[in-house]
């Protein structure tokens, strides 16, 4: 599988910690940066969606200081319903409820080791389809 991820200055541990986590089991492609020096995260939040939309990554995630920002911007794109989850039980209700294929992480507010286990239950949950299916397309 392969899973995009993208980070502003706030998201940089974060982010290094998660490839390292999971790049043994899935092909993790990098758009963020590796620089603490301020950037602006729709540099980043933006190439990932373009992944997303283009079938060249299955999942997404992506890291802000609140996690917000980067929603927002990914939101923007046709295909992508990002999500912004800062426990286990909301990532995978996204992911369950609204077919979410982007997570969004907010780094300022919870532990590095919290975001990679809200990122490994985002990937190992699946949709519920159902009822949840109708709500989608409406979306």
């Amino acid at each position: 599988m392969n899973i995009s991820i993208g980070n502003d200055h706030a998201g940089v541990d974060y982010k290094n910690y998660i490839i390292k986590n999971l790049e043994e089991k899935y092909n993790i492609v990098n758009h963020g940066t590796d620089d603490i020096n301020s950037v602006d995260y729709p540099d980043f939040a933006h190439p990932v969606s373009l992944d997303i939309d283009n079938r060249k990554s299955e999942l997404g995630v992506l890291i802000c200081g609140s996690g917000n920002g980067v929603a927002m911007t990914a939101n923007k794109h046709k295909k992508v319903r990002a999500a912004l989850c800062w426990s286990e039980e909301i990532a995978k209700l996204a992911k369950q409820h609204n077919n979410a294929n982007v997570v969004c992480i907010p780094a300022r507010f919870i532990s590095k080791e919290d975001a990679l286990q809200i990122v490994r239950s985002f990937i190992d949950t699946k949709f519920e389809g159902g009822r949840h299916e109708r709500r989608i397309n409406k979306i």
